[in-house]
């Protein structure tokens, strides 16, 4: 057991980053109370006294790549000076993010994750339409500003650039991170951006 105390919040997010772990290495059904308490240090009764069951920590893993998700969108756009480059500072962060957490292909796609759980499904369809509609707020600005054209519609194009995204990762998760990630994200920016942007 480890020694050192940590407050509630912090060790909820510290098991639901061991799940992930975990669920990345051997799947959702591999995912077990007693294997998660060890990979994080803790008896069985202290994991019980964070969460009750394991529907209790895939929710918080859920919870946790939302949290990931739309900090990211915070960060692109306050750290870029245009909707251009807020896009690219996004995907390089959301890039990042699938290499951190290389269990999020495999999450999304899970059937076992919602397996008896329709609320589940539609939570992480919810994290995905507030994502889209984010992406799309950003690509309107950019329309407002005369940088990306004003006939695209901007939902449509949200889920064209999450498109850059997942085929990458599952190509990466299916190769065993033998795809070249950033490769190929250099090699698709462009060919993005000149399809939206005002020439």
């Amino acid at each position: 057991m480890s020694i050192i105390k940590l407050g509630t919040e912090v060790r909820r997010e510290q098991i639901a980053q061991a799940a992930l772990a975990l669920i990345a290495s051997q799947g959702v059904n591999g995912l077990n109370m007693m294997g998660l308490a060890r990979r994080v240090g803790l008896g069985a009764s202290s994991l019980y006294r964070h969460f009750a069951s394991k529907d209790q920590v895939l929710d918080a893993v859920i919870d946790l790549l939302r949290e990931r998700l739309l900090g990211n969108l915070v960060i692109a756009v306050q750290e870029a000076t245009n909707p251009l480059e807020q896009l690219r500072r996004l995907l390089a962060l959301h890039m990042r993010l699938i290499l951190e957490y290389q269990a999020l292909p495999r999450l999304f796609f899970s059937g076992d994750l919602y397996a008896g759980r329709p609320e589940r499904k539609e939570k992480l369809y919810g994290i995905v339409k507030t994502y889209l509609g984010e992406v799309s707020a950003i690509i309107r600005k950019g329309q407002e500003e005369n940088s990306i054209r004003l006939d695209l519609d901007p939902a449509a194009v949200a889920v064209v650039f999450l498109g850059l995204i997942q085929p990458t990762a599952i190509l990466w998760h299916l190769s065993d991170g033998e795809f070249n990630v950033g490769k190929q994200v250099e090699q698709a920016w462009p060919i993005f951006i000149e399809a939206i942007r005002v020439r």
